[in-house]
């Protein structure tokens, strides 16, 4: 009976949250085990008393003496779940800031490593002299995607719309660079939605990183909301060589946040000419 208990709290627990809906969770857990434990000693009893032709008499007693013990077996056992649902979740919660400083670092150090900095100077310098105003604007977006990043360095999902305004300022930086070579095409709706920091422009720079963009193979990536998921879909034309090392810990680092932000996993799927990273829709708890 105690392992039917415990397998109970198991169900419990895994059907109704103790961090979103505590009061709910303890009164299910009270009545559920409660109701199996009468059920069961119900059960034995009658059972006993066909097996053994013995009669026992009134046995309201005995299941009033096992609602008591129940009681108590099932007030420790709830108690023992709230504290093991609480260490865990405080566990997670550790390891999802460990994830999302990972991602800022390594954020922040792509844009401020060596190759990202002479890219965007080499690029300034040229425009100072062919145009001044886009030089301007450039100083500019540069700034926004720095203080983006040290901005959101302490949240672990941000509005989808701000996802979009900095990814919209990181994208002015590369088309300065890549010009009609890279192509970007956003549809989809941010309304009500979030998402994991920076994760649009990690899988953007990893598809810049990894594959061939020229005038005579143009780098095309669609963001499109897909059944549930934001959807990044790039022409697969890799490079026969990289830039510069790349273990594929921006992917990773991806895959992590999301075990700790969503019940539904992050998607990687490869054919002949796409690569493509399905991030699920999380979205905004109402006010």
């Amino acid at each position: 009976m105690w392992l039917g208990n415990e397998y109970m709290a198991h169900v419990l627990d895994n059907k109704i949250s103790w961090t979103k809906e505590p009061i709910k969770r303890f009164m299910a857990g009270i009545v559920t085990m409660l109701l199996y434990t009468v059920a069961v000693v119900f059960i034995l009893v009658s059972l006993y008393k066909v097996a053994f032709e013995f009669d026992l008499g009134d046995i309201s007693v005995m299941l009033y003496g096992t609602i008591i013990t129940t009681t108590v077996i099932t007030l420790f056992m709830t108690s023992r779940s709230f504290l093991n649902n609480w260490k865990q979740e405080a566990i997670n919660a550790e390891l999802l800031k460990k994830e999302s400083i990972t991602a800022q670092y390594t954020s922040l150090k792509n844009q401020v490593n060596p190759h990202f900095l002479f890219n965007s100077l080499n690029a300034l310098t040229n425009l100072v002299y062919e145009d001044q105003d886009k030089a301007v604007k450039f100083i500019k977006q540069l700034s926004d995607v720095y203080r983006y990043v040290l901005d959101t360095r302490d949240q672990e999902v941000v509005a989808l719309d701000d996802e979009l305004k900095f990814l919209e300022s990181y994208l002015f930086l590369q088309k300065i660079r890549f010009g009609d070579n890279l192509r970007v095409e956003l549809s989809l709706s941010s309304e009500g939605k979030r998402i994991a920091p920076l994760a649009l422009q990690m899988l953007i720079e990893n598809a810049i990183k990894h594959n061939i963009t020229s005038a005579e193979n143009p780098l095309s990536i669609t963001i499109k909301e897909q059944e549930g998921y934001l959807v990044v879909e790039n022409s697969l034309q890799r490079k026969a060589v990289l830039e510069e090392n790349s273990p594929g810990l921006g992917l990773e680092n991806i895959k992590s946040r999301y075990h700790f932000l969503s019940n539904q996993p992050v998607l990687v799927e490869e054919t002949v000419d796409k690569f493509i990273v399905k991030l699920p829709v999380i979205e905004s708890e109402a006010p």
